[in-house]
């Protein structure tokens, strides 16, 4: 029931996040310089051309060069210049006779007014280098006057202005007014920034973003006809005008139903494949959530970035879903995951054939680069190789639409690095993913599996016996499931960390022990059971202190299964014959191996750890320790509650005994004939 509720919840969610208006039927974007292989299209109402961007751009930047100019004439420096220079003038004169002196002050402040009356431009940046017959309007209160900009002086002319007409008089006299004249000249006209860019702003509104259309009933295209540049953007002004109108159109039932009808098969799809495949996972509630939030969370990413178009939809990192699915399940799950999100985005997303098809060749890719995730830097290696993947995969189809380069966009390579770039941010959400669901991913083994991890460190200091034959034990087992199918970087780490409940009490394990020093000669055979017996209950102990992830416990308590320490219980019953005896007080308590690898570990374990109680090392005898030793678990029932297969336990046995055959330096016989 509540995996029914989980997809319910899903569907859901994705449908209600989904637009509910009717969307334009034809995906014609990868038809652009082909014949149009739909039916004839008319019109189902009037609509508009849009320009495209080249054509607003080119239009954008006429405007801008024949943009007007606007200056202002600030009216308070002329009357302060002037007062300044006719008290410059009366100090300068005072020893003048009063005729000349007047006469003197009248040609300068003649001379003053001329050049204010004209005008003193400034010529800021931008129209320095403008030829003299310059186009600009002079603000005069609500009116602008259009002038050249040689109708004003600046202030060299000006200066030259002054030097030229005070040359022209007689006498030295003049020739002293030069600076005094010079100080009276500033700047009336001014560039007004604001009025020009608000003259601008208006003249860019004017533009207008459509030319030409189609009335209803009109023929737009048809079949066969080729999809040239003009086709293409009636298309697209049809497409946009037509999601416009059916935004609040009836039909919004049938489009809900619809959308529940594809979201359910989406979601039905993957549930049968989890069902057929992936069992377990289907089976695990925590697994199964995860895998349905990632897909939700991800469409409701696509359609935020569809409903606010400064956000490109390519900017998402879409192939973060199969490298995350893929750190902590398999590929197959990765790739079938990445398919169903791509096919739901689809849906919504503006071209859908090359939103597909990018999509699924870069998700391919980034399952590619982690399919043996070892270390951190996969993540980026993975980010690059995804950037290139999206950069082919979009190159090659504007190349097959354009017919040229000119459709390679610097905008959308752009969104493609920085999807490549959060994808790389994929190794920070496993870690909280893992420390959310309870998940264990292959980096992290990685890191558990490294000898120097503190725990293994203090294992082979206390227990250097145990922690060879854990090491041992890692190879064989790593080896077998490599062989028959399964987690081989898990059941590597498992075996490394099964046996360390033994670091308790190391000196009473035979592989620990120094020739002559048996602490078990002081015990009895009950007390020698019950110490070997708890170092399963020691190591859960020890690992839940050190923090291991579950799925190592579990090895740690499965590895004995429900088997029981036989040589102390044999023993107990030859000094005791007469003794009814429960064999409970020398049996592990379990659980029994509950996966291949947990079922892998025990038998490698087993035949390993009797392997070197062997007197002769033959081919013979490492066979036939092999097969007892499996009789004897298969008897015991100890796989029952495991995938393994008797097809796996044949396979498992040449294994072994391969293994063991190489550990112990023996040479396979070949046959003679």
């Amino acid at each position: 029931m509540r995996k029914v509720t989980a997809f319910l919840v899903s569907l859901v969610l994705i449908v209600l996040v989904f637009p509910h208006q009717v969307k334009f039927k034809y995906d014609f974007y990868q038809l652009k310089g082909k014949p149009w292989n739909y039916p004839d299209l008319v019109a189902p109402f009037d609509f508009a051309i849009s320009k495209s961007a080249d054509q607003l751009n080119a239009e954008k930047e006429e405007v801008r060069a024949t943009a007007k100019n606007y200056f202002k004439t600030d009216k308070q420096v002329y009357p302060g210049k002037k007062k300044e220079l006719n008290l410059a003038l009366e100090k300068q004169l005072t020893s003048k006779s009063s005729s000349l002196k007047n006469q003197m002050m009248q040609v300068c402040n003649a001379l003053i007014d001329s050049l204010y009356k004209k005008g003193i431009i400034q010529l800021g940046e931008g129209f320095e280098n403008k030829p003299a017959d310059y186009d600009i309007f002079l603000l005069n209160e609500n009116l602008a006057e259009e002038h050249q900009l040689n109708d004003f002086f600046t202030v060299q002319t000006a200066d030259d202005f002054i030097k030229s007409k005070l040359s022209l008089h007689s006498g030295v006299e003049y020739s002293t007014l030069i600076p005094i004249m010079e100080n009276a000249i500033a700047q009336t006209i001014f560039f007004d920034k604001e009025e020009s860019a608000k003259d601008l702003n208006q003249d860019l509104q004017n533009i207008s973003p459509t030319h030409g259309g189609y009335v209803k009933d009109q023929t737009v295209i048809l079949k066969g006809e080729l999809v040239d540049t003009e086709k293409f953007l009636a298309l697209e002004s049809l497409k946009k005008e037509y999601d416009k109108q059916s935004g609040a159109n009836s039909g919004i039932v049938a489009v809900l139903i619809g959308q529940v009808l594809v979201v359910s098969l989406c979601l039905l799809v993957l549930a049968i494949f989890l069902l057929l495949f992936r069992k377990d996972i289907f089976l695990d509630n925590a697994k199964l959530l995860f895998i349905l939030f990632l897909i939700v969370l991800m469409v409701t990413l696509a359609n935020v970035s569809v409903s606010y178009e400064k956000i490109n939809l390519y900017i998402l990192p879409f192939c973060i879903i199969p490298i995350i699915i893929r750190a902590f399940f398999d590929t197959r799950l990765a790739l079938f995951a990445h398919i169903v999100t791509t096919l739901l985005i689809a849906f919504i997303a503006e071209n859908r054939f090359e939103f597909v098809f990018v999509q699924l060749v870069a998700g391919m890719v980034s399952i590619f680069s982690v399919i043996h995730l070892r270390n951190r830097s996969q993540f980026f290696l993975a980010a690059t190789l995804v950037f290139a993947a999206y950069l082919l995969a979009y190159s090659g189809i504007n190349l097959m639409q354009e017919g040229s380069f000119t459709g390679i966009s610097l905008n959308a390579t752009t969104c493609f690095a920085f999807s490549a770039l959060l994808t790389s941010f994929a190794y920070p959400l496993i870690y909280i993913f893992e420390k959310s669901f309870g998940f264990l991913s292959d980096v992290s083994l990685m890191e558990l599996s490294d000898t120097n991890n503190p725990l293994l460190r203090e294992l082979a200091l206390k227990a250097p016996g145990t922690f060879q034959h854990s090491l041992q034990v890692s190879n064989i087992a790593e080896e077998i499931i490599f062989q028959i199918g399964g987690d081989a970087l898990l059941v590597r780490t498992g075996a490394l960390y099964h046996d360390i409940g033994k670091m308790t009490a190391p000196a009473y394990f035979i592989e620990n022990q120094t020739a002559g020093n048996n602490p078990h000669d002081q015990l009895s055979y009950e007390e020698s059971a019950k110490i070997i017996i708890s170092h399963v209950a020691c190591g859960t102990e020890l690992a839940k202190k050190n923090k291991l992830p579950r799925q190592i416990i579990n090895f740690i308590q499965t590895h004995h299964g429900t088997t029981s320490t036989a040589y102390f219980y044999r023993m107990y019953q030859h000094k005791h014959p007469d003794e009814k005896i429960d064999p409970e007080r020398f049996r592990y308590s379990g659980p029994l191996p509950f996966s291949r690898e947990t079922a892998v570990l025990m038998m490698a374990d087993t035949v390993e750890a009797a392997s070197r109680s062997l007197k002769t090392y033959t081919e013979q005898s490492i066979s036939d320790l092999v097969e007892n030793c499996m009789a004897n678990q298969i008897d015991l029932h100890q796989f029952d509650d495991s995938d393994i297969t008797f097809r796996d336990i044949h396979r498992i046995k040449e294994i072994l005994k391969k293994k063991l055959n190489s550990i112990y330096h023996l040479r396979v016989e070949y046959p003679t004939n």
